[in-house]
């Protein structure tokens, strides 16, 4: 890549040349982020996944501007236009909208206004006007009429068409009238379709409505864009056409030096005030919106990115004997019971609830389920009839050793009914399938949720007006970034998480699990060489993250690489112990000196690893699971009162606030203004001498929120016509 472009990635992340020109290399041989940001510390600096993502991504975007720019010095060379002065502000041109501005003179144009006129041979003309050689623009336009041109107004009117074009397409006006239209406010009025539209009334906050465009929050740009598009808002810059003109006017008298009498500059002034009106402002003004737009996409996208990450590491209670209620009124709660490998074992419906009301029956049928089959945890679906089942199961009075958990349904309808819950079950019903899910997202989250497009889990904000593009490279890499964070077990995994993997991909992973089907559980890492099209560069990139639990070879259930297993080697021989005693032995890996193994391509990064590793092997980075209770005042939206302090759950993150489960069928919002605040620093384990510390209690913020965390909320405000709850974070 281009010293140009490794420049530019630099600044745009932060990082130093050196560690993205490595950070390229690496990719060029083939190698993915995850394995790059674990295993390749000493060539990138130690640069996190984050870090290596956001080069590989501004490496995409500069690989096809270079391919853009092949493309456009092609089309003018074959026009004969191509200046050497051109050629060398197209190559070392590094924003997009630069660089289409100086291809717009000589892109091949439909028809325009200018091209008409051009046709009629009026370029001349208005080459006499452009050049300030017409003194008496009247006077220079008779010789003009003729053919198609009827009179000298055609003549100078078709002149001046063909100005503004010139003046639309000339590079430094046009980045000029950005970085104006960027300053101005963005406005929405409301239409007259949304005057009869009952769809209209979620926009009322925007049907007369302006913001600074620079600071526009994501969430309001994104609204009011949908609204455009839905027909229910105009939108527009507030741009000031006649001082935007009189700068325009200027520049040109810059360059061209100033009319000579005042019917060429009315000429000059009637062309430029016609390209900024009907050229330039709205173009211009679809740009900067877009620019306004894709900012925001990106925040958008962030949010729903963080919150997907943290739905993927939400605690699991992990192989456990697991019965899973999908809960319902008049069509029964499914009830299923797994083993501890999630695979199913009995299915049957219980009606608890109106207008069935089989209570009796379904509290036996329950009890007896647990104790058939040792159930140790029990989850139940949060959608429809999901707390009133929840409090039927706590009145059975199971054992006590038997914990109870309310699961997020979001997505599980989607997977029932998806192809990979028909291949899973191909004999059950959708039902079946959904209580499945529930049971096995309880078990383990990461699992089971990599099943499901992220876009049905409930997460995020105005998930279908961004990018798509970028959404999806911002999904695939968090699933990537969480699956491989926390390492997958190489007999049990499913292909649907293996080709999360790094290396690994749909087609190895089937070639995973099916030579696992075939072959039996895999005894070691070095077998998977075995698996048809698994070659080495897949091997490489893919064995740290795999795990083999109880393998021989004890380093195979942890994150060492293959790579460096006979570094681990020399630690256990210097020791005057094996291998096996090494591993996981705390006080025998205190006794390594790090800087005894630092040497060739292995650096002080990679050996704190190892030792890290070393100590725990195969640690899960997730917490444990919590059980957790509403409050047995609410059921109803009815019940709620202002002023009371009831236990939640998060459910969604959005950069205005978060909305929070308090055990009714409507989720509260806690807006971003009522986060509370947290408990004073002191009381946090830190003095008043820390500087930047005060004795007041400092403001929480929305990074301090999770997906699924346990909160306490006060009740702000509750608006039973439209069924919402304003909430304050408590703690």
């Amino acid at each position: 890549m281009k010293p140009l472009y490794i420049t530019a990635i630099s600044a745009h992340t932060g990082a130093k040349p050196w560690q993205v020109e490595n950070c390229i290399d690496l990719f060029a041989e083939g190698c993915t982020v995850p394995f790059i940001s674990r295993y390749r510390k000493e060539k990138t600096g130690g640069l996190d996944d984050v870090a290596v993502a956001s080069i590989r991504h501004w490496a995409d975007v500069y690989d096809e501007m270079e391919k853009r720019k092949g493309t456009i010095l092609a089309t003018i060379s074959e026009a004969g236009k191509l200046t050497p002065e051109l050629q060398a502000a197209i190559e070392n041109c590094l924003v997009s909208s630069e660089l289409e501005d100086l291809y717009l003179p000589y892109r091949p144009k439909r028809k325009t206004r200018a091209t008409v006129a051009a046709a009629k041979g009026l370029e001349p003309l208005a080459d006499l006007l452009w050049t300030l050689k017409a003194r008496d623009p009247l006077a220079a336009a008779r010789p003009f009429v003729k053919g198609e041109v009827a009179s000298v107004e055609d003549a100078l009117a078709g002149a001046r068409d063909i100005i503004a074009e010139r003046i639309a397409e000339t590079a430094p006006i046009r980045e000029h009238q950005r970085e104006a239209f960027r300053l101005r406010r963005i406005v929405s009025k409301a239409t007259k379709a949304a005057g009869s539209s009952p769809d209209a009334a979620k926009y009322r906050s925007y049907f007369d409505w302006n913001y600074p465009l620079a600071r526009v929050p994501s969430h309001n740009l994104l609204a009011v864009l949908r609204a455009e598009n839905e027909g229910f808002l105009s939108v527009r810059i507030d741009a000031d056409p006649e001082r935007s003109a009189g700068k325009i006017y200027y520049d040109f008298c810059k360059e061209h030096g100033y009319p000579s009498t005042r019917e060429l500059e009315g000429e000059i002034r009637s062309a430029i005030d016609d390209s900024f009106k009907r050229l330039i402002a709205p173009s211009i003004e679809g740009e900067v919106i877009r620019e306004a737009k894709e900012k925001a996409d990106i925040a958008s996208i962030d949010v729903f990115g963080e919150n997907l990450r943290q739905l993927l590491l939400a605690a699991p209670v992990g192989e456990k004997r697991v019965l899973a209620i999908d809960p319902g009124f008049r069509t029964g709660c499914k009830v299923v019971c797994l083993d501890a490998q999630g695979r199913l074992l009995h299915h049957s419906v219980i009606f608890p609830h109106p207008p069935v009301s089989k209570k009796i029956q379904a509290m036996t049928e329950v009890a007896d389920l647990v104790e058939q089959y040792d159930i140790e945890v029990i989850a139940i679906g949060d959608g429809t009839a999901g707390r009133e089942t929840e409090d039927f199961v706590r009145r059975i009075g199971l054992p006590e050793s038997v914990r109870i958990f309310s699961v997020s349904e979001d997505g599980a309808s989607v997977y029932s009914a998806s192809d990979i819950g028909r291949e899973e079950f191909p004999l059950e019903d959708v039902t079946v399938r959904g209580a499945v899910s529930i049971g096995r997202r309880l078990m383990d989250p990461l699992s089971e949720l990599v099943k499901i497009d992220p876009k049905s889990l409930g997460i995020g904000q105005y998930q279908h007006d961004v990018d798509q593009g970028l959404l999806r490279e911002k999904l695939d890499f968090t699933v990537e970034h969480c699956v491989n964070s926390v390492g997958v077990n190489l007999n049990t995994a499913s292909p649907y998480l293996l080709r999360y993997v790094a290396g690994i991909g749909p087609s190895l992973a089937e070639s995973i699990v099916r030579y696992r089907a075939e072959n039996g559980p895999f005894a070691s890492r070095q077998e998977l060489l075995k698996v048809p099209r698994l070659g080495a560069k897949a091997f490489e990139q893919s064995a740290g993250f795999l795990r083999i639990r109880g393998a021989e070879n004890p380093l195979d259930g942890s994150a060492v690489h293959p790579e460096r297993y006979a570094l681990v080697g020399r630690m256990a021989s210097d020791l005057g112990v094996s291998v096996k005693e090494l591993v996981g032995n705390e006080s025998l890996c205190a006794k390594i000196e790090p800087a005894r193994y630092v040497g060739g391509d292995v650096g002080l990064p990679t050996v704190t690893d190892i030792l890290r590793e070393l100590v725990k092997p195969g640690l899960d980075p997730r917490a444990a699971a919590e059980e957790f209770s509403f409050s047995e005042e609410i059921h109803e939206i009815e019940d709620v009162v202002v002023g009371m302090e009831l236990p939640g759950i998060v459910t969604n993150i959005t950069a205005f606030g978060a909305f929070v489960d308090i055990g009714i069928h409507e989720d509260g919002l806690i807006h971003v203004s009522q986060l509370g605040r947290k408990a004073p620093r002191a009381s946090r384990g830190v003095t008043d001498a820390t500087p930047d510390c005060h004795s007041t209690a400092c403001p929480w913020n929305l990074s301090d929120l999770r997906l699924r965390q346990k909160v306490r909320v006060k009740v702000l405000s509750v608006d039973l016509d439209r069924r919402r709850i304003g909430l304050k974070l408590i703690s």
